[in-house]
């Protein structure tokens, strides 16, 4: 399966764009400088305009015109703090740095004027992550829709491993981590990415989903909204073609854990089959839904 043509849809990066000037040009206005055009990929500007936006608005509200202004004055959230290892920006704030807001109960992170760039190893192992995921096909969606990564806590092969994004910092995942084990912080990024793509793939095609219907989330053990049907659906899917891929290049330890993990997705997507095509009917535009049927059906393949 050429994946380079299910992560190609070039509505995306008009929305990336488009939305990267909209946030930029609203904090011209309030503040009256010019702000200068993005030097980072189109997906970098994009993630790092809405830390901005979120760091700006936050500021706003508490009265903090000295952060206000930082943000007006780094557009970019002051990425150059970041280079160097030429993968995603990574940090790792710790747990008290996370935020929640009262339209957001999930910790998110603000980069910000006191944000600092994680210990060398770690951009060494997101870019590793990285590297590993575009071996094997996913390496523009973890550049398009994973460039800043925050992560938590590092664990043990085998310890519950958790990650997750939200709609309000798109291009940001956040994630606990194994030490040392690019492949298994690889499959994280190509999970959370995933739900970053379909997220602005949902919104660039002005696809509104009909949630009337629910249906059995074999993940979540719950019946959930085909809106969250349909994200894990797909999420695993492309987890379990990354798994199945980068499996044969693993040993020991590593092995042994995805490829009892992969076991465990074929029985679950096995098991959303019957409601799959049903909850795929919700997505109006035809190129969108056959990426995720397609992607679904290869998994499933497996």
């Amino acid at each position: 399966m050429d994946l380079s043509t299910v992560f190609h849809l070039p509505a995306i990066h008009d929305h990336h764009q488009a939305k990267t000037q909209r946030i930029h040009h609203a904090l011209s206005q309030g503040t009256g400088r010019t702000v200068a055009a993005p030097t980072q990929s189109t997906a970098a500007a994009y993630a790092l305009a809405h830390h901005v936006l979120e760091g700006a608005e936050l500021a706003a509200r508490n009265g903090d015109q000295d952060s206000f202004t930082w943000y007006a004055e780094h557009p970019d959230a002051g990425a150059d703090r970041f280079t160097g290892a030429g993968g995603p920006l990574t940090v790792e704030p710790g747990a008290q740095a996370l935020l929640t807001s009262a339209i957001s109960d999930t910790p998110y992170y603000v980069l910000g004027p006191a944000s600092q760039a994680a210990p060398e190893h770690l951009p060494k192992l997101t870019l590793d992550a990285a590297s590993v995921a575009a071996d094997h096909g996913f390496g523009d969606l973890i550049a398009g829709h994973a460039p800043v990564v925050v992560l938590l806590d590092g664990k043990p092969l085998g310890s519950p491993l958790r990650s997750w994004t939200i709609s309000r910092m798109p291009g940001t995942v956040v994630l606990d981590y194994v030490p040392d084990n690019p492949v298994m912080v690889g499959r994280d990024l190509v999970h959370e990415a995933g739900h970053n793509w379909l997220n602005d793939a949902l919104t660039a095609t002005r696809c509104e989903i009909d949630n009337t219907q629910t249906f059995y989330s074999p993940w979540k053990k719950t019946h959930r909204p085909a809106y969250g049907f349909i994200h894990g659906c797909w999420s695993f899917s492309l987890v379990s073609l990354y798994v199945a891929a980068v499996l044969p290049t693993t040993s020991g330890e590593t092995y042994t854990f995805l490829a009892a993990y992969l076991d465990r997705q074929r029985n679950q997507l096995r098991t959303v089959q019957p409601d799959h095509e049903t909850a795929l009917k919700t997505v109006a535009d035809s190129t969108l839904r056959t990426k995720l049927r397609a992607v679904y059906r290869h998994a499933l393949a497996l």
